[in-house]
C-alpha cells in the first residue's frame, strides 16, 4: 500500500515516521521549501523512547506521480483548503482519503470533494514541531478511524496503519468519537481563551464552576447534535480540566497566544453556528469568541 502523508508536521511526521519504520511505503507532499530540506537532511524524529532521523520520499504539488491508496491528512484547519487543491493530482477512485483533525467540518469537506472515499480519523497525541524536528512529548499516541459509510473500514487499510508506537483501533462510531473529542477541545479552548490562563490558574482563581459550566454548555450542544457525549468522554473532559496545578492548555489557545494561525473558526466558530442551527444556547462559548475576535482585530 502506497500512503501519501498530507504535511510533515508534528502529527503527519510522527504518524509517518512510525508507519515508515514498520516498512510501510510513506511519501510526504509538502511545500518546496520544506522539500528541499527534507530530501537533504531526512526527517527527524524526537519521540520518549528515541531520536532518529530517517530518509524520506518527498513530493511537492509541481511533481507527478500515480495515485496513492491512502491519503492521510495530517494539516491544521488553516490549511484544509490547499490541501484539498493539493492532492487532487494524486487521488483516483479507488484512493481512501483519512484526515485526522480536530471538529467535523473538515468532514463535510473532503466527503463533497470525494463522496465514498473518505474516512473518520482521530489522532491523540502530544506533539510539537522545532523546526524540521518533529517532538512526540509523552508516551501518548493513537489513531481511531471508523467508516463514514456502511461499508467497513478495508482490512488492507486496518492493516498498514495498525503499527507499532501508534494504538490503532476500529471504531463502529467515529462521528460520535469526534463529536466526543471536539465537545472537550471546544469547553477546554473557551476556558482558556476567556480566563488567558492554563488550567492550574484558572482553579486557582475559584473557576471551577465556570468550567464546568463551559463543559455542560458544550456537551449539550453534542447531545441536540444527536451525539451526546459518552461518559467516559466526559469523566476524562472533567478529569483534565478540574485538575489542581494543571499546566493544561490547548493548542488553539497556544497559537492565539503567540500570534500564529488559528483554529478558531474551525473549533469554536464552526460550533457555535451549529449550536445557533440548533437555537441551544451558548453564552460562554459567544464570549470567548467575542474577546478572540476583538484582540484578533488589533
Amino acid at each position: 500500500m502506497r500512503i501519501l502523508v498530507v504535511g510533515a508536521g508534528a502529527t503527519g511526521g510522527a504518524f509517518g515516521t512510525l508507519l515508515q519504520e514498520a516498512g510501510r511505503n510513506v511519501t510526504y507532499l509538502v511545500r518546496d521549501r520544506k522539500a528541499e530540506a527534507l530530501r537533504r537532511d531526512g526527517l527527524r524524529f524526537v519521540s520518549p523512547d528515541a531520536d532518529r532521523t530517517h530518509p524520506v520520499q518527498v513530493l511537492t504539488t509541481a511533481d507527478t506521480a500515480p495515485a496513492f491508496d491512502l491519503v492521510l491528512i495530517a494539516v491544521k484547519a488553516t490549511a484544509i483548503s490547499s490541501a484539498m487543491t493539493d492532492v487532487h493530482p494524486f487521488v483516483d477512485a479507488n484512493t481512501r482519503i483519512l484526515p485526522v483533525l480536530n471538529g467535523m467540518a473538515h468532514i463535510d469537506q473532503f466527503q463533497a470533494a470525494y463522496p465514498g472515499q473518505v474516512l473518520g480519523g482521530l489522532a491523540r497525541i502530544v506533539a510539537t514541531l522545532d523546526g524540521y524536528v518533529v517532538h512526540q512529548r509523552t508516551p501518548m499516541n493513537s489513531l481511531m478511524v471508523g467508516s463514514l459509510t456502511d461499508a467497513p473500514v478495508p482490512n488492507d487499510i486496518r492493516d498498514a496503519l495498525d503499527v507499532p508506537g501508534i494504538d490503532f483501533s476500529i471504531t463502529d462510531d467515529v462521528v460520535g468519537a469526534l463529536w466526543d473529542k471536539w465537545a472537550f477541545i471546544a469547553a477546554a479552548s473557551v476556558v482558556n481563551c476567556l480566563f488567558h490562563a492554563p488550567i492550574g490558574r484558572i482553579l486557582d482563581a475559584g473557576g471551577e464552576g465556570a468550567i464546568r459550566a463551559a463543559i455542560e454548555e458544550l456537551e449539550a450542544v453534542a447531545t441536540q447534535s444527536g451525539h451526546p457525549v459518552s461518559d467516559p468522554a466526559h469523566r476524562q473532559a472533567l478529569a483534565l480540566l478540574i485538575d489542581p496545578g494543571s499546566s493544561f492548555t490547548t493548542s488553539l489557545y497556544r497559537d492565539l497566544a503567540a500570534g500564529l494561525p488559528s483554529e478558531v473558526d474551525h473549533i469554536l466558530g464552526d460550533y457555535a453556528l451549529r449550536a445557533m442551527a440548533l437555537q441551544q444556547p451558548t453564552p460562554l462559548l459567544d464570549l470567548a469568541l467575542i474577546a478572540i475576535r476583538a484582540n484578533l482585530s488589533d
